[in-house]
């Protein structure tokens, strides 16, 4: 429970302390600021404390959204405004700093905009609610209480949540055929008590089963997969929208809806590849080539995003005018689709697991992604080459936490610290070259599997150390980061594929799925602003460069059927300790409450 203070005596008529008390509060009564004081400082130290004037007229949800929004520690709208645990100091102070005596009448008769002054200017990180078409304020006079009345009444509120349950910014396949009934479903969830978390973890649920339909191999079960994957992906919109609509954020669910997307599609995968392979086809190949890609190209998403968030001066003639095709509204949706998000993607491995077969449905997803990746590296690419942005550290903080290097790297960079020009493409050539001469010997290459790799391995390692030895503020040290995870992914691709032996793909695609996820959960903390992971997990899985060079020995100095089992072992070693410590993370009260409304395709 709550803690509600009417800055007044209850308003005849209004509903405004039943509807405190629907939102869960414990509706009090205070006269004067000392009042107000003495409540605030009462309360148990873990209770939010909400402010309201006894005269705000208003929607319902107005008060919802500035009263009971988690994701912030303050938060108002004109009549009413609430303080999280962390913010109620902030609150007490300027409950103190209220003068009394003659001449301050203008400062208590609207206390709540007083306070709410105060906490703005003490940067307590106060959210002010865009209302947009709700009512919310403070009546003076009958004349402004009916007049607000009727405000409210010409706005259906109800109908405004369910609008706003929906993100703002969406692909065309879910904004058309999913979000208009989602909404409801997400609705009827919350009427009957559903969380978030439950919703995400349905989703997972028949995302799986799907995936086990997959692996029948049979025309029904391909069928089944399709069907069930779309329906999974209907319940992965709910889940946001019912946290929007009931404002369920928590820490758990932003870590859950973040990390069982990429679950669901790469666990498809293997669905897929299994199925495939009771038909006697082999895909495995094509399942890690696709998931390969994926992971890529969401690195590049991410590491552009990380190294523009805070920059200066960033604009260019190619930002300016990709705004301007946005101002023409089928050039909107036209680009949205181009890039394959996740809705229009998912619809098309749905629609062709049910008709074709999983090597059409990989060859599709393959050539879809790829064109995709092309399209959004050639746009940031020129954007990066046309503005003129100074980075900050903290962007190059987060693009050395994304690039992921390892004790190897540490110490090369170490050595070449000092030398080149931080701002210059030294850092992206560095990375090209690492990751291009590996993977041309190991293409290339007669016997891969050789202590000459080994050696290869070592000059890759060389580069990438380089490429990391100088703060990563140039215009396109970006690329960093994806162009390691290209090459240390499709080099493990390779080798498996080149190893000729059973399993030695499945294993591949286990590890390089362990060792993504240690990337996306590298991503989620750093949006959070705690950080990359600690040192000695990065340090423990060997980085970029050090998991190359394990893997690279392991084919030299093992038999194939060797090698397979030690990529399994190094899979489940790797998955294990990733998963361990970020389960760690996310469920401790440092976790941040990370809530995009944009995610990558």
């Amino acid at each position: 429970m709550s803690t509600a203070i009417l800055t007044g005596p209850p308003v005849a008529g209004s509903p405004l302390e039943a509807d405190l008390r629907t939102l869960g509060f414990d509706v009090r009564t205070a006269d004067d600021p000392a009042s107000v004081a003495e409540l605030v400082a009462g309360a148990p130290a873990q209770e939010r404390i909400a402010v309201v004037d006894p005269r705000f007229v208003g929607h319902l949800h107005a008060l919802r959204l500035a009263l009971t929004d988690p994701r912030f520690p303050a938060a108002a709208v004109p009549g009413a405004l609430t303080a999280q645990p962390e913010a109620r100091p902030a609150l007490a102070r300027a409950v103190g700093r209220i003068p009394v005596g003659a001449g301050t009448a203008h400062l208590t008769d609207v206390l709540t905009e007083t306070l709410t002054e105060s906490l703005d200017r003490d940067a307590v990180g106060l959210h002010r609610v865009e209302l947009g078409s709700l009512v919310a304020t403070v009546a003076l006079t009958p004349a402004q209480r009916e007049e607000a009345r009727q405000a409210v009444e010409a706005v259906d509120g109800e109908a405004v949540r369910l609008r706003t349950a929906v993100k703002s910014r969406d692909g065309f396949f879910t904004t058309f055929c999913i979000s208009p009934y989602s909404r409801y479903l997400a609705r009827w969830c919350a009427r009957r008590g559903l969380t978030p978390n439950q919703v995400t973890t349905a989703s997972l649920l028949t995302a799986l089963i799907a995936a086990g339909c997959a692996a029948t191999g049979t025309r029904g079960g391909f069928v089944a997969a399709g069907f069930l994957l779309l329906f999974s992906f209907v319940l992965d919109c709910t889940d946001g929208q019912l946290a929007r609509y009931s404002l369920q954020y928590s820490t758990l669910g932003a870590w859950l809806d973040a990390t069982f997307d990429r679950a669901k599609e790469y666990a498809y995968y293997a669905g897929l590849a299994l199925g495939a392979a009771r038909g006697g086809d082999d895909v495995w190949a094509l399942a890690l080539g696709a998931m390969v890609l994926q992971t890529c190209r969401h690195v590049v998403d991410f590491s552009f995003n990380e190294a523009n968030h805070d920059a200066t001066a960033n604009t260019s003639p190619t930002a300016a005018l990709s705004d301007k095709l946005d101002s023409v509204g089928w050039t909107v949706w036209a680009r949205r689709m181009i890039v394959l998000p996740i809705g229009e993607r998912w619809a098309m491995i749905a629609v062709l697991t049910a008709l074709t077969t999983p090597r059409i449905v990989f060859y599709a997803l393959l050539v879809g992604c790829a064109l995709a990746a092309c399209y959004t590296t050639a746009g940031r690419v020129l954007r990066s080459l046309t503005r003129r942005a100074r980075r900050t550290d903290r962007a190059a903080r987060a693009l050395a936490d994304l690039a992921d290097s390892g004790p190897l790297a540490e110490l090369i960079a170490g050595r070449a610290r000092g030398r080149g020009r931080t701002g210059s493409y030294l850092a992206p050539v560095m990375a090209f070259l690492s990751a291009a001469v590996i993977l041309v010997w190991v293409i290339f290459e007669d016997d891969p599997a050789s202590w000459l790799t080994v050696g290869v391995a070592v000059c890759s390692a060389l580069l990438a150390g380089a490429a990391v030895s100088r703060p990563l503020k140039g215009a396109l040290d970006w690329l960093v980061p994806p162009l390691f995870r290209v090459g240390e992914y499709t080099t493990i691709l390779v080798l498996a594929a080149r190893s000729d032996a059973p399993g030695a793909l499945p294993a591949a695609f286990g590890l390089v799925a362990a060792v993504a996820y240690h990337h996306y959960d590298t991503v989620y903390r750093i949006r959070g602003g705690t950080g990359a992971p600690p040192r000695w997990l990065v340090r423990a899985t060997g980085g970029a460069e050090g998991r190359i060079l394990v893997v690279t020995v392991l084919a030299a100095a093992l038999s194939p059927s060797g090698f397979t089992i030690a990529l399994t072992a190094l899979a489940v070693v790797l998955a294990l300790l990733v998963l361990i410590e970020s389960i760690r993370f996310w469920v401790s009260s440092q976790a941040p409450a990370v809530h995009d409304e944009g995610e990558p395709a």
